[in-house]
């Protein structure tokens, strides 16, 4: 486990290291859930849960607070599971290892959870605390924010009192978000007609690997490569070539990470060997020189494999090279009113085997302007349908508007002025939280959402920035005590 002895604040990193023990990637929160109804139990706290699953324990005012406004402290439960290739864990029962290095916390070969495990550690550390000054308090876990916001989508109107809330899943010390994207979900069900292999053809694997990845929406700007978008390139030049068939084809995990990985089987006549090889390289040679900047790492590899019995007829794989080749991954705009701010993205995120002749496709969409993310998802429809797949959307969740005029956001920009000796730089973000689902359902609650430092988010390379978790738990307290 990560030696805390000399983290600060002492008791934040305590909590996260016992949170680091819980499995809890997304739909599967039951263990956290949990402990923390033990925890309520052990600091005799009120707490419930909603239908869904939401969990919200309560705290009273401390002596001569108990006049101030309700704040929530909001923070979700789950966290996205990724591992490095070759690493040899179990999300569902394996706890995560942390250790410190050059003045950051990371996990081996994994992702950390600090998104959002460090907000869950802040949360009970002050329902712990017997010192800390704060009005009446609430602190709210959701669940499932990772793969749907389910948890959000079903807070029900009445579950909260407070009419201030703190969201604690941002990812950038110094930063105050008072608005973000919506988003949705566009999946494509592909159903191929498949045929049996020819027994004097070769098989080889394809593999995309060492690619960053990074969050959909805090990243997607940064043009790192898609492991799904590179091998598709490939697999569609080689089929135009050497007349390939495809067997296999899979990649990514998460719907709001850009792949890191991916992975195909593909057959061609014995004798064409050399010649893929041979073009394999070049084609390797050629996205390591455009990539070397911003993916160091990147490498394919190509390898004999055992025939398959099955593949996927001509036609199939040729509307599905088309279409892979065509979808859109990246930035489709920014903002017109928020310089560098990007306004709408689509991230083709993952590629699954669903039977013996089904594949499904999984993309996602972010926009800060509603009819802009409702026409990219619809974008992605019609590029599906015309390849014959059955397509269907998530229900998405709303973007959060930014209010300047919020009360709680000026006295925050005032207390991190005083506490800093400088500003905080106000934004809005384009990754989704959770604040635009919560104003649907209390229109009246005033919110800002804020954190540590963060870095690669749902990836093995996420990690945590220590001396940013001292100053982001200073700036919680004050806020606490001259919240309005």
């Amino acid at each position: 486990m990560l030696n805390t002895d000399k983290l600060q604040p002492l008791e934040v990193w305590g909590y996260f290291n016992e949170i680091l023990a819980i499995p809890r990637i997304s739909k599967k929160e039951d263990q956290i859930i949990a402990y923390l109804v033990s925890f309520a139990k052990k600091h005799k706290l009120a707490y419930k849960k909603d239908r869904v699953g939401n969990l919200l324990i309560s705290k009273s005012a401390t002596k001569g607070m108990e006049n101030k406004k309700g704040i929530i402290l909001q923070s979700h439960a789950d966290m996205v599971g990724e591992k490095q290739a070759g690493v040899q864990h179990d999300f569902d029962k394996d706890p995560i290892e942390a250790y410190q290095e050059e003045g950051w916390v990371r996990a081996y070969g994994t992702t950390l959870g600090a998104d959002d495990g460090i907000g869950i550690a802040a949360s009970i550390a002050i329902l712990a605390s017997k010192t800390i000054e704060h009005g009446p308090l609430e602190c709210l876990f959701t669940i499932d924010e990772e793969s749907g916001m389910t948890g959000a989508l079903g807070l029900q109107p009445g579950f909260l009192k407070g009419s201030v809330l703190l969201n604690l899943d941002s990812e950038d010390e110094g930063e105050i978000f008072i608005g973000c994207a919506g988003g949705m979900d566009t999946m494509a069900t592909y159903k191929y007609k498949k045929r049996r292999s020819k027994r004097n053809w070769i098989a080889l694997r394809v593999k995309v690997v060492g690619l960053q990845g990074g969050h959909s929406g805090d990243e997607i700007h940064r043009g790192f490569g898609n492991s799904l978008k590179i091998l598709n390139r490939f697999l569609w030049n080689a089929d135009r070539r050497f007349k390939i068939r495809l067997a296999k084809l899979q990649g990514g995990k998460a719907r709001n990470a850009i792949p890191r990985e991916a992975e195909a089987v593909i057959m061609a006549p014995a004798g064409s060997l050399n010649l893929i090889k041979v073009y394999f390289e070049s084609f390797v040679s050629i996205l390591k020189s455009d990539l070397k900047v911003i993916e160091p790492d990147f490498d394919m590899t190509l390898e004999l494999t055992d025939l398959p019995e099955f593949n996927m007829r001509r036609k199939s794989q040729q509307k599905l090279f088309n279409a892979l080749y065509a979808c859109p991954h990246g930035v489709i705009a920014m903002s017109q009113e928020i310089p560098g701010l990007v306004e709408t993205s689509t991230n083709l995120a993952s590629i699954r085997q669903k039977g013996e002749d089904t594949l499904e496709i999984v993309t996602s969409q972010r926009s800060s302007v509603e009819s802009a993310k409702q026409d990219i998802a619809d974008r992605m429809a019609a590029l599906f349908s015309l390849m014959g797949a059955s397509v269907r959307h998530s229900d998405g969740y709303p973007g959060w508007k930014p209010d300047l005029s919020s009360e709680v956001l000026k006295i925050s920009a005032r207390v991190y002025q005083e506490l800093f000796q400088k500003e905080a730089d106000v934004k809005a973000i384009h990754a989704g939280l959770e604040c635009g689902l919560f104003l649907q359902k209390y229109p009246a609650l005033d919110m800002i959402s804020f954190g540590p430092t963060i870095k690669g988010a749902h990836t093995p390379e996420e990690r945590i920035r220590i001396d940013t978790v001292e100053k982001f738990w200073v700036f919680l307290l004050e806020l606490l005590k001259q919240a309005p």
